[in-house]
């Protein structure tokens, strides 16, 4: 393995305290909990996860939370769960990487809730 030179390990640093300032919910008013139980990551939600946090830094939406829990099962997941003061709690289910594109471009920057794509949560049986 090569060596890292000190500006290396820097960058290295810089990336990383930016990567877990995600995760810092501290003056965040949008929560984002992407369901990564094992039938939700057979489903593609780690693709759902790394998409919305992607695209919420290409964004800059610095008042966005994102984490993860655990199933969703018996629901349509990939399960995503957006939490705002202004709209409250929505779920979406079924979401792929488009939607979760979708998800980040118009809830999470406009606003405008994706009615589509809207669940209603179902207890497993």
């Amino acid at each position: 393995m090569a060596k890292l030179s000190l500006s290396d390990l820097r960058s290295i640093r810089e990336r990383e305290e930016k990567n877990l300032k995600k995760r810092d919910i501290h003056g965040r008013t949008v929560h984002v909990v992407v369901a990564m139980g094992t039938s939700g990551i057979n489903a593609g939600a780690k693709l759902t996860l790394n998409t919305i946090a992607d695209e919420v830094e290409k964004k800059g939406l610095d008042n966005v939370i994102i984490t993860q829990t655990g199933s969703a099962y018996p629901n349509p997941e990939p399960v995503v769960e957006v939490f705002s003061p202004k709209q409250g709690l929505v779920i979406y289910g079924n979401v792929d990487k488009e939607t979760a594109v979708r998800i980040v471009n118009e809830h999470l920057a406009e606003g405008r809730i994706l009615e589509d794509k809207k669940i209603e949560l179902k207890e497993e049986e």
